[in-house]
């Protein structure tokens, strides 16, 4: 009777958040393609870098979105509390808005782990309206105000 959670919770590291509709990007070689695509924007706690998924990629009902923090923001504690937030931050403020036909990548900067997480969404909100990759349904984030 109890197989059901079990179940669910073998494919929770394989997603940021199955509610949210996100897919976490399985290969170096999607964070090399993205980070060739050249589209990016730098905020004080994360760039994110997005590009086209390719016609080859599994289907996803979502998005995919990478996570990284270098060595350079500090010591595995602090590099996990970083990814932690980003994925909090994927989470809630990128998986309503994101296109789905988009790959994403968060890489963490120091800053991550300090800033407050209403200015990091109120960041991720300016990211997706500079590179365009909002949904078009869905209208900007503060204009549902």
């Amino acid at each position: 009777m109890t197989a059901a959670p079990p179940a669910s919770s073998a494919a929770a590291p394989s997603s940021v958040g199955r509610r949210a509709g996100i897919a976490r990007l399985p290969k170096r070689a999607d964070f090399l393609r993205i980070q060739a695509a050249g589209r990016k924007y730098v905020a004080a706690s994360f760039i994110l870098q997005i590009a086209d998924r390719p016609a080859v990629a599994p289907p996803t009902p979502g998005p995919r979105v990478g996570f990284t923090v270098t060595k350079r923001v500090g010591n595995a504690v602090v590099r996990n509390r970083a990814k932690r937030r980003l994925r909090a931050l994927a989470r809630t403020a990128l998986a309503p808005v994101a296109r789905a036909d988009l790959d994403y990548v968060l890489i963490g900067r120091a800053g991550a782990v300090e800033r407050d997480f209403a200015d990091m969404t109120k960041d991720l909100a300016a990211a997706l309206r500079r590179l365009r990759a909002l949904a078009p349904s869905d209208p900007a984030p503060e204009a549902a105000s």
